[in-house]
């Protein structure tokens, strides 16, 4: 893998993990890094996902901002419990 396909794929996790934790009504405990593993994580399943089911684009994008909300929702319920 090339350094720009890991620059790009860090730059849509960002976006896709901030994306998650606006769209998650309460105040979450996680840092960024946190944030921003759970949206590469997201977008990682949902480009998984929409290839598998041959989505074009808005609908892959959509399943990893699904995926990612998800994610954020359970880690930040974790770390509530957790303190």
């Amino acid at each position: 893998m090339e350094i720009s396909g890991l620059l790009s794929g860090l730059v849509v996790g960002i976006i896709i993990g901030l994306i998650a934790r606006i769209l998650v009504p309460s105040m979450q405990p996680i840092g960024c890094l946190v944030t921003i593993l759970i949206g590469v994580v997201g977008g990682a399943g949902g480009a998984l996902v929409g290839s598998a089911a041959g989505w074009g684009f808005w609908l892959t994008f959509g399943a990893q901002v699904l995926i990612a909300t998800i994610l954020v929702a359970i880690v930040a319920a974790a770390f509530k419990k957790g303190t």
